[in-house]
C-alpha cells in the first residue's frame, strides 16, 4: 500500500492519504476574524482539499475541533451546523486547547473516505 502525501515539505505535508483514507488539519486563513467566521473560513479550506484529492465533506469519518475559548463553542457550532453534510455527520469531539498562533481561534483536522 502507497501513502500519498500531497504538497509534502520538510516539515509537514498538507494532507496525506493511505488506504483511500485523507488525513487533513485546517486551519483558518482569516485571522482577524471571529470563532464562527474563522470556523466557516477552515471548514471551506477543508472543503477544497477534499475536492482536491476526489473526495468531500459528506464522507468525513471522523473531526476533532480545537478551540481556543470555551465561550466560542456556540459559534463555533453555528459554523458548523450550517456547513456539515445533512444525514452525513462524521463522529466529532471539540477540544479546548491552546494554539501555537495566537490568533487562531479554532483548529480542525479531519479523517475522510476518498
Amino acid at each position: 500500500m502507497t501513502i500519498e502525501r500531497i504538497d509534502p515539505e520538510h516539515r509537514m505535508s498538507e494532507a496525506v492519504i493511505h488506504n483511500d483514507v485523507v488525513y487533513y488539519t485546517s486551519v483558518p486563513e482569516n485571522l482577524d476574524e471571529d470563532a464562527e467566521a474563522q470556523t466557516a473560513n477552515a471548514l471551506a479550506v477543508i472543503d477544497r482539499i477534499l475536492t482536491r484529492v476526489g473526495s468531500d465533506k459528506s464522507r468525513i469519518l471522523d473531526a476533532t475541533i480545537f478551540l481556543v475559548n470555551k465561550e466560542d463553542f456556540a459559534a463555533m457550532n453555528r459554523a458548523w451546523d450550517a456547513w456539515v453534510s445533512p444525514g452525513n455527520a462524521p463522529v466529532r469531539c471539540t477540544v479546548h486547547a491552546g494554539l501555537m498562533n495566537p490568533k487562531y481561534l479554532v483548529e480542525i483536522k479531519v479523517v475522510a473516505a476518498r
